[in-house]
């Protein structure tokens, strides 16, 4: 049956159950740039910015940009950049459209447009959700990767044609500076200190184009901190085809998430922002403990979950999560990061927010894909594991679990579930462990030359010699015995 699509004349057409906008989206200017419009942008900030125009009005339009693919704006346009946001609750469910998202340019084929935007005196804000890898950050040298492939060609034809983020942003500060134009620009990626390492990286790219734009940067623009939490799974075609029959419009932007939503962003800006704080987001001094919080405990967790429910067999977060061994893992894994790592304010229950943790991830609605989440681990290992395993060795604690989590992923770079079932890595650096993955066999000699990929791990097996032992250890066991057995005998003597 032939579905008409959600567009601004078949908004009057839904049922009443569904929120619309509230505000006339024809009288709305653009002032808010987001690079990297996918599906958590959709489900999070632009849903904030959603709820701050239905309640207080304002000119915050986003122009959403794709850096990459033109998908999203193949789903967006004919849609007028209206979307369905779905919160699913177990067997409850809630229907928005959001309107906030106004125009999406597809950088490889608009670079031109996109800089104009960047540049536009209109435009007060720019947000980020590209990924780890999208900021192109050599965590060794703790800079700009200068060896980085996007880089080396954005300073070759610097400013006349760009490809990354980097790029594109200094390139529209080059111009707002001969404008005399600030600019706030807030990360909302997974990473500590996002907006301290969006700035490092900023002005690193700025010395070698026009050091004389640095010093403008760092009086006229601002780089906020920001913790970021909502799980945002990939939509897939059973998704949208469930909410075609509530709709009775065809949605192919739509996008599925849960209740909870966090926003936390350091008071750091150079220009207007919406009234994000009055809906629920938190404008504070201090990111860091917040951020800390997340990275080491969801992010953390979510990993875990990811590199050894995938090798068990598990394709979901909350299959994984039905399965007891996985929950004294996860919660074992959650107690030993909040003994000692995060500092947290007295005044905030540390065991609500794990249990409230479990029960996001046991939520069956949701289909989280285990592989989803396994993507890039090269560039999420760093802040979610690492930094963890570094405390707990100043501390004089063990991090045998920790240990068990890295075996857990570097068996799974071996592409190969225990049921024998193949799959794709995806990562940066999978080109790396594809290699060593097939030339080393045994344990001790391909776990100690994946820890010794000093991009990713930075010298931690000199640091802490024991954990290479430990991650020696559980890889052999997770080799000999499989996933589920090991965490059987790990079950076993943790009690």
């Amino acid at each position: 049956m032939f579905l008409n699509r959600l567009t601004t004349d078949t908004l009057p057409t839904l049922q009443s159950g569904v929120e619309l906008p509230q505000y006339c989206r024809e009288d709305t200017h653009c002032a808010i740039v987001h690079l990297g419009v996918g599906a958590f942008h959709r489900g999070h900030q632009a849903w904030y910015t959603e709820q701050v125009m239905n309640q207080f009005g304002g000119n915050w339009g986003i122009v959403g940009a794709s850096l990459r693919s033109s998908q999203v704006q193949q789903q967006l346009t004919p849609q007028d950049g209206l979307y369905s946001l779905v919160v699913r609750d177990s067997d409850q469910q809630s229907v928005q459209v959001i309107g906030a998202l106004q125009k999406v340019i597809v950088a490889p084929q608009e670079p031109q447009a996109l800089l104009a935007q960047l540049s536009s005196e209109a435009t007060q804000l720019v947000t980020l959700t590209i990924t780890e890898k999208g900021y192109c950050y050599d965590v060794s040298a703790q800079d700009l990767d200068f060896n980085h492939a996007d880089i080396v060609s954005d300073l070759a034809s610097y400013p006349e044609q760009v490809v990354s983020a980097v790029g594109f942003l200094v390139a529209a500060l080059d111009q707002r500076c001969q404008q005399q134009r600030p600019l706030t620009i807030i990360s909302c990626d997974n990473l500590p200190a996002n907006g301290k390492l969006l700035k490092q990286v900023v002005l690193s790219f700025a010395e070698r184009v026009n050091s004389s734009l640095v010093e403008w940067i760092e009086e006229f623009v601002s780089f906020p901190c920001s913790m970021v939490d909502r799980i945002v799974p990939a939509t897939t075609e059973l998704d949208v085809k469930a909410l075609q029959k509530t709709l009775n419009l065809d949605d192919q932007a739509a996008v599925f998430t849960e209740p909870f939503s966090q926003w936390v962003i350091e008071n750091n800006f150079k220009t207007q922002v919406p009234a994000w704080d009055k809906v629920g987001a938190l404008f504070v001094d201090d990111v860091i403990p917040f951020e800390e919080m997340k990275l080491r405990l969801l992010n953390g967790s979510h990993s875990i979950i990811a590199y050894l429910g995938d090798l068990a067999g598990y394709d979901y977060v909350h299959e994984v999560m039905a399965d007891s061994r996985f929950t004294h893992l996860i919660r074992r894994y959650m107690d030993d990061v909040a003994g000692v790592t995060l500092k947290i304010p007295d005044s905030f229950d540390l065991s609500a927010y794990k249990d409230l943790l479990l029960k996001r991830f046991s939520n069956s609605s949701l289909n989280h894909k285990t592989s989803q989440i396994a993507q890039d681990g090269s560039q999420k290992i760093p802040q979610r594991w690492l930094s963890v395993a570094r405390e707990n060795f100043q501390h004089g604690r063990d991090s045998r679990l920790l240990a068990l989590a890295i075996a857990g992923w570097i068996k799974y770079l071996q592409g190969l579930r225990d049921s024998g079932e193949n799959y794709a890595v995806v990562d940066p650096l999978s080109e790396t462990f594809s290699e060593l993955t097939t030339r080393l066999s045994d344990s001790e000699t391909l776990v100690t030359a994946v820890l010794n990929v000093e991009s990713v791990f930075s010298g931690i097996a000199q640091e802490i010699p024991e954990m290479v032992d430990w991650v020696v250890y559980w890889h052999k066991a997770l080799h000999a015995d499989g996933c589920l057995n090991t965490l059987n005998f790990y079950c076993e003597n943790t009690q």
